[in-house]
This record gives C-alpha cells, sequence and structure tokens, in this order.
C-alpha cells in the first residue's frame, strides 16, 4: 500500500505518516515526491510518499485498560479564581512562545483539572514527542502548586495525550510478541515515569514476557525479556 504525506521537512512528514499510521519507521520505505523548494520569497511543503506493507501494520490487540481520566467528571468549578488564573498563565506562556492559542478547560475531577490548547501551531506546541506539552504542563502545576498544592493540572492539545498512549500500547504489545517469538529482549525507547507505568500495567497479563526498568534519571528504559519459569 501507499500513502502520500506532507511536511515542512522530511523528518515532519516522517513523523505524521508514523503517528497516523501507527507503524514503526523502518516498517515502510520514503520516496521523496516533491522537495522543498528554496527561494527568495517562496516556501513549499516536501511531499512524500510512504510504501508499506498491510502485513508490516500493527494488529490491533485486545486489551484491557482503563485511563483514570475516564472517571465523571466534576461540573462545578474546583476554584474560580484558580481557574481563571490558569487560564491566563498558559495564554500567556504560548504568547511568549510566539503563538496564538484558546486555552479552555476540558474537565474537572476531583482534585485535577485539565486544560486544553486549540491553536493552528498545534504541531509545535506539542512538539516532539509531546515535550513542549510536558513543559508547557510541568509549569502550569509547579504555578498550581503555589496556590493549591493538591491541584493537578493536565495539558493537552489535539487530544495528544489520549492518542500517545493508545500508540505506546501498540508498540509495547508489538515488541513483546516479538520478544515472545524470538526469544530474544528488546529495549524500549526512554520513557518518562507516567509511560513507564502505562507499559507495565499493559502488559502485565500478557503471557510468556517480563518487563524492568533500567537506567537512570528521569526517562529510563524498559527491557521486555521471556518470562522465566
Amino acid at each position: 500500500m501507499m500513502k502520500e504525506f506532507e511536511g515542512r521537512t522530511e523528518q515532519e512528514a516522517i513523523a505524521k505518516a508514523i503517528e497516523e499510521l501507527h507503524i514503526e519507521r523502518e516498517d515502510f520505505d520514503v520516496e521523496i515526491v516533491e522537495p522543498v523548494r528554496k527561494g527568495l520569497f517562496k516556501k513549499s511543503n516536501v511531499r512524500i510518499r510512504i510504501h508499506f506493507d498491510e502485513a508490516g501494520e500493527v494488529e490491533e490487540q485486545s486489551f484491557d485498560f482503563t485511563r483514570a481520566d475516564e472517571e465523571p467528571e466534576i461540573d462545578a468549578p474546583i476554584n474560580s479564581d484558580l481557574e481563571d488564573k490558569l487560564l491566563a498563565f498558559v495564554a500567556t506562556i504560548l504568547d511568549k512562545m510566539g503563538y496564538e492559542g484558546r486555552v479552555t478547560i476540558s474537565f474537572r475531577k476531583e482534585r485535577k483539572l485539565g486544560l486544553n490548547i486549540e491553536s493552528d501551531n498545534s504541531s509545535i506546541i506539542i512538539g516532539r514527542k509531546g515535550k513542549n506539552l510536558d513543559a508547557i504542563q510541568l509549569l502550569a502545576n509547579v504555578y498550581a502548586g503555589q496556590i493549591d498544592p493538591d491541584l493537578k493540572v493536565v495539558v493537552d492539545s489535539e487530544n495528544y495525550r489520549m492518542r500517545h498512549e493508545e500508540q505506546l500500547i501498540r508498540m509495547a504489545f508489538k515488541t513483546a510478541e516479538q520478544v515472545r517469538k524470538s526469544g530474544r529482549s528488546r529495549l524500549l525507547e526512554p520513557m518518562n515515569p507516567y509511560e513507564r507505568r502505562l507499559v507495565h500495567t499493559a502488559l502485565n497479563d500478557f503471557g510468556g514476557v517480563d518487563t524492568k526498568s533500567e537506567g537512570e534519571g528521569l526517562y529510563k528504559q524498559i527491557r521486555i525479556s521471556n518470562q522465566k519459569n
């Protein structure tokens, strides 16, 4: 099969393909259909054509995974003054970054508040592997913690966090299946504590494999290996 994607660079177009098709980089070939045209007053996106086999796509796995944020929402404001300040704070961050955006409340739950960013520049605001979004969320939590230390703030855009979690779970299941068939352990890419917890939980009931975090610091890797009898 083949499909075309566009981006300002070849890397950006490839990233879009990986995200939409849920396949690994090594599972497809890239053909440059239209390279970037450089000129004094002209800009152009690069267009690539992705060639991949249907067999190379990640198979849909059935698994039970309960998201904490699927709890019933609380309609009443947690703290109206704090909410207003947080909305203004995140909007100021976007302004300082040089991007326009609209910040709204996406959900309210006990001791948890969700903020959503709508912007024409959402892909940049999210950043590679969500790192810009994580940085904004960290700043929002530091700011909120000065007023209400028990409140957790979740910042999202374009439903990135749910899509990213689903992608992580699919990748974990695909890798675990490869480990079970080959008998060789595999190391996943470095992840933050929340992402690692997600993968450990998802593979808890995946028969025949064990998971273990390796490395130092905040971002560690998970090793998936054959279960020892």
